[in-house]
């Protein structure tokens, strides 16, 4: 049987040499955390290789992503659908082995990270996932959900801000499934750390509530026992390992250049002396991959979880089929019956609230259809109207400690950001289904962790509320202008902006059937004025644009708005003398989407002279009113008054629209 060094020195060698081929690639960490992963993934991990969505699997996260050799060695050695080739191909087009890990791409592979922090924060959503989960599925006797998540993390990810956000909530709630090796090697890009991190890191997480154990990182013993010890721990652990980067090349290892830059022939061929590896590149011997093989003892651990939820499925047949539904991402049988029902209650109703408002109603009538549901709002429920009447607080408003994980509401605090990156573990981690809450304006601090969801094309529910100048007196630093049009330019991101209560709800039941991205749902703080319409055209809303009011005959202009300004749209339209037609356009993504004849009857080509009003910056509407067309937006900040002087002071008035109809007709 090899050495625990050889086991580790087989991470080594494939990152060395992978990282060699493209001469592109970060050998240090994996080098330097090769015997870290070998004591996890030999003697703690639960997984199988042959069906690496097992839902009771453990998680592990590599946040320090740049170190992606680690995980494919690890899953090359350990069974994974992932072959020497495929290694050889490291940072290649189409390759099963970008720089980074990229969810989707690689079997074990359990979410992208690359940027610094955010996968640790993810890490944080799947553990908090995995505790919510077993409150609402577990019985006595029936633990179906028992599951650990474990994090490789570096100087990087605890230097970036949302790493506070992250392990404070973490502290919070208690994840003491969550289990994170900090990679402590002294080392980043620019050199030595000590001369911009010199934070004692074992005591900030100490004040987080976290469980803190200091080893020696190539020390195998110390390893595994602290690992043990995490695992009993009623808290978070933090492992704050020791290391050498780049251990094992004899010349560059300790020093920065090995972070990111290929050691070159010559050291990888001095490190195979100093390490005593007689094997050539990408040649592993038999009794090492014996070593790792992790197959076996997956199957076994699989096989024993099936039974488990055998006896669980003959005790409590329901719930076992909710939560198979739930884990393979499956809407309710009846969802779309229910759909249809709520959004033809809300049509009946013909109310004139706030989008927010309408949002909150929407909510009611879909929360009792959805028991994935997780809720949430970044400090501020009352405003974003998050809290519906299924809603259940998991961490109480009362100052209470006690947590109720079989609730479905969090209070996440003031951490956009860090919310953000959370809802995409949850949703990463399967069987929830989380929307979170801020104002539009703050989707800024949280853009990145937007960006990475629409990367995965996953369904996390972003809700922002106050989405313009009609947030009024609190002035430009909280006014939303230039937010909708570029969180509109991310791809693989439908963001919705409804006019009225019936288009809220089918934007949120867009959102909830979403399968290949994540929505942004942006809503209103003053109320807007209900939109009358038949069944065929409540119908097209799902389409992203529609017409709302038509023309007789051809047009003489087509004039698309969203959002507050539709209402704005339709009385400049009834106030003008031209033959206007009027386009809702709450989801300019999804419009896109359809085909060509749709899109040629809402917007016909022969119809040059047309007007877009919307209260943001106005760039991304001259695409579809062209050189002959107009925009009535925003170029500039806000100011601080009443919502409708700045409507007025800014050319949001029907007197303004109706003069750009005739510019342009």
């Amino acid at each position: 049987m090899p050495s625990r060094n050889e086991l580790a020195n087989a991470i080594r060698f494939l990152t060395m040499d992978a990282v060699q081929i493209p001469n592109s690639g970060h050998p240090g960490a994996p080098m330097g955390m090769a015997d870290i992963a070998e004591v996890l993934w030999n003697d703690f991990m639960k997984h199988n290789p042959t069906n690496p969505d097992w839902a009771d699997r453990d998680r592990f996260v590599m946040s320090n992503g740049h170190a992606s050799m680690m995980p494919y060695s690890v899953l090359h050695l350990t069974g994974y659908d992932l072959g020497i080739e495929d290694l050889k191909k490291f940072r290649q087009l189409h390759s099963k082995t970008p720089g980074h890990p990229e969810y989707g791409y690689t079997a074990g592979i359990e979410t992208t990270t690359g940027p610094l922090g955010q996968g640790l924060t993810n890490a944080v959503g799947m553990a908090l996932a995995e505790k919510v989960m077993a409150a609402q599925f577990n019985k006595d006797g029936h633990d179906i959900v028992d599951h650990k998540t474990f994090v490789f993390l570096g100087d990087g990810c605890l230097m970036e801000g949302i790493s506070h956000e992250a392990c404070s909530l973490a502290g919070s709630f208690g994840l003491s499934k969550l289990i994170c090796f900090y990679d402590d090697n002294n080392i980043s890009i620019d050199g030595n750390v000590d001369g911009w991190f010199i934070d004692d890191t074992p005591k900030r997480f100490e004040a987080y509530g976290w469980h803190v154990i200091s080893i020696d990182g190539h020390d195998a013993d110390a390893i595994k026992k602290a690992t043990a010890e995490a695992i009993a721990s009623d808290k978070p652990s933090l492992i704050c390992c020791n290391t050498v980067i780049g251990k094992g090349a004899p010349n560059k290892g300790g020093g920065h250049n090995v972070h990111g830059e290929a050691l070159g022939a010559d050291e990888i061929a001095a490190a195979r002396e100093h390490l005593n590896w007689e094997h050539e590149a990408f040649v592993i011997p038999d009794d090492v991959y014996a070593g790792w093989d992790a197959k076996d003892a997956g199957k076994a651990a699989e096989s024993a979880w099936d039974e488990k939820f055998a006896a669980y499925a003959a005790a409590f047949p329901g719930e076992a089929a909710e939560f198979t539904r739930r884990m393979n991402g499956d809407l309710p049988e009846h969802f779309a019956v229910g759909a249809d029902k709520i959004i033809a209650d809300i049509n009946a109703k013909e109310e004139s609230p706030a989008t927010r408002v309408a949002s909150k109603g929407a909510l009611n009538g879909f929360a009792p259809l959805l028991p994935e549901f997780l809720g949430g709002s970044a400090d501020l429920t009352p405003s974003n109207n998050t809290f519906n009447d299924k809603s259940v607080r998991i961490n109480d408003d009362h100052g209470s400690a006690e947590m109720n994980f079989a609730g479905n509401y969090i209070s996440y605090g003031v951490r956009e950001f860090g919310m953000s990156a959370i809802m995409n573990g949850v949703t990463l981690h399967g069987g929830l289904m989380p929307y979170g809450a801020t104002f539009l304006m703050f989707s800024e601090y949280a853009r990145n962790a937007l960006r990475m969801a629409a990367l995965m094309k996953i369904r996390s529910i972003f809700v922002y509320t106050h989405d313009s100048i009609g947030l009024g007196e609190d002035g430009p630093t909280h006014q939303a202008v230039e937010q909708i049009p570029t969180l509109r330019m991310i791809p693989n991101m439908s963001v919705w902006r409804p006019c009225d209560t019936v288009e809220t709800a089918v934007s949120w039941r867009s959102a909830i059937e979403s399968k290949d991205g994540p929505s942004t749902l942006i809503f209103s703080r003053q109320g807007l004025a209900f939109q009358k319409r038949d069944d065929a055209t409540i119908a097209n809303i799902a389409k992203g644009g529609y017409i709302l009011k038509d023309s007789e005959g051809t047009p003489d202009v087509i004039v698309m708005a969203t959002g507050s300004e539709v209402d704005l749209a339709m009385q400049a339209a009834e106030a003008s003398s031209k033959n206007v037609r009027v386009v809702s356009m709450p989801c300019v993504e999804i419009f896109e989407k359809q085909d060509d004849a749709y899109k040629e009857s809402v917007l016909p080509k022969a119809v040059t002279a047309r007007v877009a009003v919307e209260a943001a910056i106005m760039d991304g509407w001259w695409k579809y009113v062209g050189m002959n067309g107009a925009v009535v937006g925003m170029t500039t900040f806000g100011e601080s008054a009443p919502a409708p002087q700045l409507f007025e002071y800014f050319g949001f008035t029907v007197d303004n629209v109706v003069k750009t109809i005739d510019s342009v007709a």
